[in-house]
């Protein structure tokens, strides 16, 4: 995926995507997304749950996602002052799972993110 599939994104959010996409080998135990995620991250996941001040755990459970991802193809992305809502399908070993992501920003950093999808399925298809 490149930065061009999210062209109304904000910046913050293009190179969230990226990061996510470029392999673990890129993701460097996630220096350059940290830079991204506010130090006060308000996470909400299907497996996690709720956890306020996320980031050092978000940045730990990003990595399973980063190393069994092959592919996301963007279906619908939705962009305001308030945040941004992302849509996609995300190709995993054992097959595809959707997720939606809510965003809001704060300072150029990424200050909330709800994710939604199939814990179950997730695990099922390989996600970890």
């Amino acid at each position: 995926m490149s930065n061009n599939l999210l062209p109304s994104a904000p910046p913050v959010l293009q190179e969230y995507y990226r990061i996510l996409t470029a392999g673990p080998e890129a993701f460097d135990d996630g220096q350059g997304l940290r830079g991204l995620l506010s130090d006060r991250l308000d996470f909400t996941g299907a497996i996690a749950g709720h956890v306020p001040d996320a980031k050092e755990g978000f940045l730990q459970g990003v990595t399973g996602f980063i190393g069994t991802v092959r592919g996301i193809d963007v279906i619908r992305d939705v962009h305001d002052e308030a945040g941004s809502a992302v849509l996609y399908d995300a190709e995993l070993p054992g097959g595809t799972v959707r997720f939606a992501e809510f965003f809001t920003f704060a300072d150029g950093v990424i200050n909330t993110l709800d994710v939604h999808y199939d814990g179950a399925d997730y695990i099922a298809k390989g996600g970890r």
